[in-house]
């Protein structure tokens, strides 16, 4: 009954912080606002830190799996509330909290004289809350529940300065394109209810093998494999939700809030759902090997194509929103080779260094007075040193150089994808090696534009540039330290053979080639020496390191030899103005289209026109009603002939 106690506390703690900051009117200061929310989250990380020491170091690793209570109740169904803890929940427990008690805190400076300080924090709170809900679900109905929160919340962030069109745009943009996934993942929910009669995990997985066997027609002539349409269509969902191509257009419009929310949507939140999702139904993936090369080939397009369109970013916080969608792609590749652990993994240091890289930037921008183009910087390591030093490890960690984070976590990525057996596999493989040296590329770039070369700023911010607030600082420390050490740290636990996560997440004998990769782990010199993304990595730091340091010319040069692919990367492939031109203005035309069928064949024609010949025919007919004798006698006469004439032929 405690341990109840203690989980439903933890979920709800947050969102009591929300409502109050939220509802509170003005008996909440801003202030109280920012103390009731803090504390709300600072109280629901503590309790996973108790969960995680009671479930690994007390019990054993007993599993939690109980309903809190019976929602409703339709014929034989039931449809149930209640909470699934075990290690994959505790870890996504871990990460939400405390990365989003490092944006809250971090928010309170970032965000000081805001006019919407209260709202705000109501809002982060609520998306904490929404996140809470969706990973501890232990069944469809509720996953769902917090699926939608989190969409609805992160439209209400992203549009904050709803002042500015530009956000308002993003915002809707997020919430269409996040639709058009939900489609299909509540048709998944709804073929899994139909087919398993019941939407808790534990029944559905139990019934995945019967669901394999089981064929259903899509197309005339065609069969599928149920489980092979059900795990595509929940991919579609973590699709938008994680933003892979061709739903990642709306990530990137995301930079529209401001930069903490962008820290805690990027790193921690709502686009690892999609990541979670496919980890936690594992037990059904696995079954599917059509679903795993599908994810293999988006997860490596995504991570290849997007870090490529990072490079020719000179928003800050655009460059950085390009590589979650690549690093997106680096976990969905995990998933797709079946190496799950290794996908949790990187979701894990990536919320550390991109979380960090995030702040380092808004760090950046506060003191610039919101000024976000990289021209227009230069030479600031000697003027903020403590960001500098903190941005250089995120960059090191997100280039995976050693012994950063990420090193550990995108490196077993890439190995575990080498030793795949699965078709797409040497596509992803290519992919994300490349996309290992178009990393560190993009990064760096932003490094040395941000803070070498020569300084291009006005002599007013000058006068005012100096480090943020100390609260800021220890922030930016705080994520340091897990993007440094976290990597190497919590190597063994994810990666080891009897790693944690192994009882939660199912691996067929199959697809168990990730056991190779575990003993060349094991000694890490050999892992450093025969590691092929770390020189790649390390050219890329180089080469941004001479085209943005050391010769600034060359980049230019290489612009304009290259100037077709700068075009095509500029222009993101199109996609934006495809989905403009197709849906959008399409819709438009579409919707005119129908709008003068309506007016002209609905309106004039059949309604109006009907009334009108109604009117001519009663005015037609009343002509013949005229009074007069004469012109009766004459209808009849010329009634006899005509009947006479018809049946004399």
């Amino acid at each position: 009954m405690l341990y109840q106690i203690i989980i439903i506390a933890l979920v709800l703690c947050p969102l009591l912080g929300s409502l109050i900051a939220g509802l509170g009117g003005s008996a909440i200061t801003n202030r109280l606002a920012q103390h009731v929310t803090i504390g709300g989250v600072a109280i629901a990380f503590v309790l996973s830190l108790y969960l995680a020491y009671q479930f690994f170091f007390l019990y054993g690793g007993a599993y939690y799996n109980s309903t809190l209570y019976l929602w409703n109740l339709s014929g034989h169904f039931r449809f149930n509330v209640g909470f699934l803890i075990d290690p994959l929940t505790l870890v996504m427990f871990l990460i939400v909290t405390f990365i989003s008690l490092v944006v809250h805190i971090y928010s309170i400076a970032y965000m000081a004289g805001d006019p919407g300080y209260k709202r705000f924090f109501s809002y982060m709170s609520a998306f904490t809350f929404a996140m809470l809900m969706l990973v501890s679900a232990n069944n469809f109905l509720q996953l769902y529940f917090g699926w939608e929160a989190v969409g609805l919340v992160s439209y209400l962030l992203i549009g904050f300065w709803f002042q500015r069109e530009s956000a308002n745009a993003a915002s809707l943009k997020a919430f269409i394109v996040n639709r058009i996934g939900d489609l299909g993942f509540l048709l998944g929910i709804a073929l899994i209810f139909t087919c398993c009669h019941s939407l808790d995990y534990l029944p559905v997985f139990h019934q995945a093998i019967q669901l394999q066997q089981t064929t259903v027609s899509i197309f005339p002539g065609t069969q599928c494999a149920v489980i092979t349409l059900i795990c595509f269509l929940l991919f579609v969902g973590a699709m938008g939700k994680s933003a892979q191509i061709p739903l990642h257009v709306w990530l990137p419009e995301s930079m529209e809030g401001p930069t903490p929310i962008s820290a805690l949507i990027h790193a921690a939140t709502m686009v690892t759902a999609g990541v979670y999702l496919v980890a936690r139904l594992s037990p059904l993936y696995e079954y599917s090997p059509t679903v795993l090369n599908v994810i293999l080939v988006l997860g490596a397009s995504t991570a290849l194509l997007m870090g490529l369109i990072a490079v020719v970013q000179n928003d800050i916080k655009r460059v950085i929103a390009y590589s979650t969608l690549s690093q997106l792609g680096y976990m969905m590749v995990a998933l797709g080779a079946s190496a799950y652990a290794a996908g949790i993994f990187h979701l894990v240091t990536h919320a550390f260094f991109k979380a960090l890289l995030f702040l380092a930037a808004g760090s950046v921008i506060m003191v610039l007075h919101h000024e976000q183009d990289m021209r227009s910087m230069g030479g600031l390591r000697k003027f903020l040193p403590i960001t500098y030093l903190t941005f250089l490890i995120g960059a090191l960690a997100l280039a995976a150089v050693p012994p950063f984070a990420g090193f550990y976590s995108k490196d077993a990525i890439i190995e575990a994808v080498h030793f795949s057996h699965l078709p797409a596999a040497s596509y992803a493989y290519c992919c994300v090696l490349i996309t290992a040296f178009i990393t560190a590329l993009y990064i760096f770039r932003a490094f040395f534009l941000v803070f070498h070369g020569r300084e291009r700023l006005s002599l007013e911010q000058k006068k005012h540039l100096y480090e943020p607030p100390t609260i800021i600082t220890l922030m930016l420390i705080t994520l340091a330290i897990p993007s440094l050490l976290g990597g190497y740290v919590l190597s063994g636990s994810f990666l080891n053979a009897h790693g944690f996560l192994n009882s939660t997440l199912l691996v067929l004998p199959d697809h168990r080639n990730f056991a190779a990769l575990l003993t060349t782990l094991s000694p890490i010199k050999t892992f450093f020496v025969n590691n092929l993304a770390l020189f790649f990595a390390l050219l890329g730091i180089l080469l941004a390191w001479l085209c943005y340091s050391q010769c600034p010319a060359l980049s230019d040069k290489i612009q304009k030899r290259c100037f077709w692919l700068y075009w095509i990367l500029i222009r993101r492939y199109g996609f934006d103005a495809f989905y403009q031109i197709v849906f959008a203005d399409g819709g438009r035309r579409l919707a005119k289209w129908f709008f003068k069928a309506d007016t002209h064949l609905l309106d004039n024609l059949i309604i109006d026109g009907s009334g009108r010949q109604i009117s001519w025919l009663s005015r037609t007919f009343r002509r013949l009603q005229s009074g007069y004798l004469y012109e009766y006698a004459w209808i009849m006469v010329l009634g006899i002939v005509i009947f006479v004439l018809i049946f004399s032929l």
